[in-house]
């Protein structure tokens, strides 16, 4: 059966649905990057607009989902030791379908769904957490949903993972 987006976008939906769970939702065209999803969302749509990346440490034993801000440029080597990391890095296509079912570009809290035995940490940035809704993909980059953060809080209680709220290093950019 080929892979079809708009039916794992459904049916992630009708999860989310089941689970009692309200979003808002627009499809669009795949997005790879922040600059592309801001283009392809609706400016008032709503939610802080995150940025999901997929890590590991050094010997590739851990595995974490941060969720942060689109605008921030991660200081992983500054993130590490705040969640007593060795070494931070990208996990790679291979481990992100392995741990969370998941595909460069559509990296999401909903892939939590896909981690029923809780081999990855989520960590939130403190500022996304502080934050009355979120924009994610569901599972797939060709749609966004809104989602509040009491919602959020129920999803993260049903796929049973318990988020490190964390402060986020920015990389100092040069000048």
């Amino acid at each position: 059966m080929p892979y079809d987006p708009v039916q794992v976008a459904d049916d992630t939906c009708q999860k989310l649905a089941g689970y009692g769970i309200a979003y808002q939702r627009v499809d669009h065209a795949a997005v790879f990057t922040c600059d592309e999803a801001d283009k392809a969302v609706p400016p008032d749509f709503g939610g802080v607009h995150t940025k999901n990346l997929f890590l590991r440490d050094g010997k590739g034993r851990r595995h974490w989902l941060l969720v942060t801000l689109c605008e921030k440029s991660v200081d992983l080597k500054g993130l590490a030791p705040s969640i007593g990391a060795d070494h931070l890095s990208l996990g790679s296509p291979d481990r992100l379908a392995r741990f969370l079912s998941l595909t460069p570009g559509s990296v999401t809290v909903m892939g939590l769904l896909n981690d029923p035995t809780h081999q990855v940490q989520l960590l939130v940035d403190r500022v996304v957490w502080e934050a009355n809704a979120w924009r994610c993909h569901p599972l797939v980059n060709t749609a966004t949903l809104v989602i509040t953060k009491d919602d959020i809080v129920r999803f993260l209680s049903i796929t049973g993972h318990d988020p490190q709220i964390v402060t986020v290093p920015a990389r100092q950019l040069p000048a």
